[in-house]
């Protein structure tokens, strides 16, 4: 399984509904928001997830890089968001955040910045859905891949194995043509690829041929045998 998600941060802001439907092949398209102040951006908010989720029948995957997202959270789930992202380094009672998103009915996922480590976090993994690992510094897109985060990633994967879990292992930052075998093959299963997939002349082309790149990467590495 490899899940592409295009992010609209690289996408056409006056036309987010067209942009939308150019990439409705994707698995989930991916929504940042920002606050301008835990990341130096300032994007969109719940009334524009809102009105994206009534233009689009692929499903929200709301990366939420803000303060207090404790706080925040709910309401864009409320708004239509399938599945919600709080920053480990934001998150004041993360277990408890967790399990409020999964008990409003969206998925539950937790992201981490390229210097946060994932070990002191695997006690915590049974209760996410997913887990993102930034392969950029959060802020903007556009951003070269930080290749120093693939042993990073193969460490998340072997303890997502090590516990048996489900969930899924999301990269996000420079995931392109170039650089999605090799987080396939270090343990990824879900993509974020912004001008990856909005600068290509055929978004929804760009989006299965990124797919299946990635497919054939797991096919070949070790971990996927297992998966």
């Amino acid at each position: 399984m490899a899940l592409i998600n295009p992010s609209i941060l690289s996408a056409d802001f006056s036309r987010l509904a067209e942009e939308a439907k150019a990439v409705e092949g994707a698995d989930w398209l991916h929504v940042d928001v920002m606050d301008n102040h835990f990341v130096p951006n300032l994007t969109l908010g719940a009334p524009v997830v809102e009105a994206l989720s009534k233009a689009t029948d692929t499903p929200l995957d709301l990366h939420l890089m803000i303060e207090d997202p404790d706080r925040w959270a709910p309401q864009y789930i409320e708004a239509g968001a399938g599945s919600v992202t709080f920053h480990a380094e934001a998150a004041a009672a993360p277990v408890r955040l967790a399990r409020e998103i999964r008990a409003k009915g969206a998925r539950a996922s937790m992201a981490l910045k390229p210097a946060t480590p994932v070990e002191p976090y695997e006690d915590l993994l049974p209760e996410l859905d997913m887990l993102l690992i930034m392969t950029v510094e959060p802020g903007f897109g556009g951003q070269a891949f930080l290749d120093i985060m693939l042993p990073k990633i193969r460490r998340t994967r072997e303890l997502i194995a090590k516990h048996g879990l489900e969930m899924w292992l999301q990269v996000d930052g420079g995931v392109s043509a170039s650089t999605i075998e090799r987080c396939a093959e270090a343990g990824a299963d879900v993509f974020v690829a912004g001008s990856a997939v909005y600068g290509a002349d055929d978004p929804a082309k760009a989006v299965r041929e990124l797919r299946a790149q990635a497919e054939s990467a797991t096919a070949a590495a070790g971990w996927g045998c297992a998966h």
